[in-house]
This record gives structure tokens, sequence and C-alpha cells, in this order.
């Protein structure tokens, strides 16, 4: 059995080096990825051979979507896969895809199994999707196995597109509210300045000390915001830093509500859909885990999958976390006792994705107006600074 050497680098963004027995890369890239390590370069026979392979083919998820749903209507039509794959890779359009489709076909025509050609490209498909697809393989139900992640997908997208669909007017108006600021403190107010003479209202003070900021120090304020720009992202990007802003997120009054329902919705969908189509408990959680996208809850997952491991009930750690409402502790405490935990992850999901979105619907419908007064109370600053001169000194004048 051949060797490989790898360089990786662990869930503390530590790099590591090691040695690995394997009959292919991808058993490498797969035992890696079981002890949570993200490969960076493997090495096979002096052989350089890049750890990232398939994650320049990226592929958007309403195209995966609909490769799903079409490739689970042919195969209901009774076409074998192979065919199935040629069809779709001569229709679809995305030049990605297309080549992402060809490369799937010729390994499953290889001999190798779809879900392994699958997981050579996982910018186009999730280890998620993968894990679903080999349990549909083996227990012989492939095309509703590719229906439910259709339909999964889809419905990730509808509330990922409901997120951010909330936030467009708002992000405009900050930035339309921002311009006018600046126009005002750099075109306008410089040309009331002129006539305005004397001992100064402190209020006007400020107003001109920020005027002056802007047109002596513009470039320096810019390159300021820039400097704190790419600082926070290098922060955020680091483990420490994304942990912090995960745990501050949570505490956020409203936004801290709706972010942590929005993960605890992610999270039992992912389990949910996963223990539906015959992947194990403990495998099914390492990949919710993966996928939670809050490092709060990432913890709180990997307690419960050592609970699991050791026999305990799975609510149980959810429960005593803090983070998950009582009512959904119960709820699977329910589907657990009835062995029926699949369905209700789902209904879970379900349900508080609908009440997620009304929440999200209520916070922006509240942001708006804030917003709105805010940029006036900002104006309105600006006017009374250039108005207060101008009426002291015509209150002298007529004294």
């Amino acid at each position: 059995m051949p060797s490989f050497s790898y360089v990786a680098r662990n869930t503390d963004g530590v790099t590591v080096k090691g040695v690995l027995a394997a009959d292919t890369q991808q058993q490498v890239l797969r035992s890696l990825d079981e002890q949570s390590l993200f490969p960076l370069e493997i090495q096979e026979g002096g052989m350089a051979v890049s750890g990232m392979t398939g994650r320049k083919k990226s592929v958007r998820a309403t195209n995966v979507a609909v490769f799903y749903s079409q490739f689970a209507d042919l195969l209901h039509a009774g076409v074998p896969a192979l065919r199935s794959l040629d069809v779709m890779w001569k229709q679809t359009s995305n030049a990605v895809l297309k080549e992402v489709l060809k490369e799937v076909r010729e390994d499953l025509a290889s001999g190798q199994t779809l879900a392994d050609a699958m997981d050579k490209h996982p910018n186009a498909f999730s280890p998620l999707h993968v894990s679903m697809i080999r349990a549909g393989e083996k227990g012989g139900f492939l095309e509703e196995v590719l229906k439910r992640i259709a339909t999964f997908t889809e419905r990730q997208n509808e509330l990922r597109n409901k997120v951010i669909g909330a936030l467009i007017y708002p992000s405009i108006l900050m930035t339309v509210g921002a311009g006018i600021v600046v126009f005002l403190l750099v075109i306008v107010v410089p040309q009331v300045r002129k006539f305005l003479m004397g001992d100064l209202p402190i209020l006007t003070q400020w107003v001109f000390a920020a005027c002056d900021l802007l047109q002596l120090r513009g470039w320096w304020v810019l390159g300021g915001l820039a400097v704190v720009i790419v600082s926070a992202v290098a922060f955020v990007r680091s483990p420490g830093g994304r942990e912090t802003v995960d745990r501050l997120q949570m505490k956020l009054p409203v936004l801290g509500e709706i972010l942590r329902l929005v993960a605890i919705c992610r999270f039992c969908r992912i389990l949910g859909t996963l223990l539906t189509n015959g992947v194990p408990i403990l495998q099914s959680l390492k990949i919710a885990r993966d996928s939670a996208g809050n490092r709060m809850l990432v913890d709180v997952i990997e307690d419960s999958t050592e609970a699991v491991r050791k026999g305990a009930a799975l609510s149980g750690p959810l429960g005593r976390s803090g983070l998950f409402p009582l009512d959904i502790v119960d709820m699977i405490a329910v589907g657990e006792e009835s062995n029926n935990l699949e369905n209700v992850l789902i209904t879970i999901a379900d349900s508080y994705e609908a009440r997620t979105g009304r929440k999200i619907d209520l916070a922006v419908r509240l942001l708006e107006p804030l917003l709105l007064v805010g940029m006036a109370a900002v104006v309105a600053v600006i006017a009374i600074a250039l108005l207060l001169p101008i009426l002291t000194m015509s209150g002298r004048g007529a004294g």
C-alpha cells in the first residue's frame, strides 16, 4: 500500500504534518476529514498533489438543486445513471457544472460509486449531500435521496435569500445616508462657512472640525477605514476571532436571537435529513457540526456527539447548553423516546424557519424607521449647527 505525506490544518488553525498509508488520494482526503483536518498539500512518491481537488469548481446552490431534481426525475423514468449524466451534461448551460458532470460521469463509468465521484468536487457537492447519496446507493433508494437533497437545498436557499433580501433595503439606506452626510460636510458646509464669523457655538465648531477632517485628511480617513476593515476581516477569519464574534452575535438584542434560531434550524434540518436517509447518527452529528456555522453551536454539538457515543440521549447536552429553546429540547427528547427523531427534527426546522422568517420581517420593519430617524437626526444636527450662528448674529444685529 503506498504512503502519502500530508500538510494539513486542524480546527484551531494549527498546521500539522504526517504520513498515511492508503490506496488512493481520495482515501487520504477522507481520512483527514474524519480527523477534522483541512488538507493543504498531499505528496505521493515525490509528486505534489493538491489537497484542494475540485475546490476551484464552485457551483451555485440553485444550480445544484436543479441538477438533483432533474437527476431524480430521470432515474424515476428508468433512465440509467450514466445516461442521465450524459443528458444533463448536454443540457446544462453552466460551464463549471458542465465540467464537473463530465468528470463525475467519467469516474462513474470507470467503476467508482456516484458518491465517491461527487466527493472529488466539494464546492459543487457538499459533504452533507455526498453522505446522503452514499447512504442512498447502499440502501437502494438513491432516487428518493436526490429528491430530498433538492428539496433541502431549495429550503436552505429560501432562508438564506430571505435574510439577504431583508438586509438589502437597510444597506441602501445606510449607504445613501452616509453619502448625504459626506456631501453636506464637503460641499454645503464650506459654502455656508464663508459667511459665519466671530465666536461660534460649540456644536458649529464640531461640525466645522468634521468638515476640515474630511477636506484636509479625507484620504487618511479612507486609509484608516481600510486598515480597520482589513484588520477586522483578518480577526474574524482567525479561530479565536471567529469564536469571539460568534459569542458576541448571540448576545445581541433581537439580532442575536435571529442568528441563533437560524443556526438551530440549519442544524435540525441537516441532522434530520441525514437520519432520514439512513446516515448513522454519529456521522450525521459530525456533518451537522461542520455545517453549523457558529462556534458556540459547534461546541454544543461536539458535547452531544460524545454523549451519544457513550449511550446517552442527544437532548441532554442540548438542553444544558442554554442555546436551544426548551420547547425544541422537549420535542427532541420526545422524538428520541418514540424512535422518531428524524421526523421531529424536520418538523422543528419547518416550524422555526417560518417563525424566524417572521422575526426577520419584524426586525427589518423596525430597523428601517430607525435608520431614517438616524439619518434625519444627523442632517438636523448639521442644519442646526449652521443656523445657530446665523440666528445669533441676527439677534445681535437687532439688538
